[in-house]
């Protein structure tokens, strides 16, 4: 049993990029698909599909790259099981000056840190990306 699929889904997306992997297969939920997609959105990923399947429906993320460099440079994992982390709006982080981005889980549902201080909602800070 897995307790944290959210850093499983971050750790198979920085090892295909590792391995210079073109897509990468995960387990699907409806978290997941949230977070791919705000990477699509922010452009760090090519493109998310939910394919379904017997066991289990997948995600098939199609990674991106410039030239031989992965878009994604790191992907970390900020709020934990054993150690969740709460924000107010004015407390939200700022990843690189701005060059980077987290990604929250608001009341609102799953947006970027950006989106949350523009309606002045704060979350659990879920991770940060450049």
């Amino acid at each position: 049993m897995m307790t944290d699929t959210i850093a499983d889904m971050l750790t198979r997306i920085r090892n295909a990029q590792k391995a210079r992997k073109r897509t990468v297969e995960i387990p699907y939920s409806k978290v997941k698909l949230a977070i791919a997609n705000i990477l699509q959105a922010e452009q760090y990923i090519e493109s998310v599909e939910k394919v379904d399947g017997k066991p289990v429906a997948q995600l098939v993320v199609v990674l991106k790259y410039h030239g031989k460099q992965p878009a994604i440079q790191q992907i970390k994992r900020e709020s934990k099981p054993g150690h969740r982390m709460y924000r107010n709006s004015d407390e939200l982080p700022k990843v690189l000056n701005g060059y980077g981005m987290a990604i929250v889980s608001t009341s609102q549902g799953m947006m970027s840190v950006v989106e949350a201080k523009k309606k002045g909602i704060g979350g659990e800070v879920i991770c940060s990306v450049y």
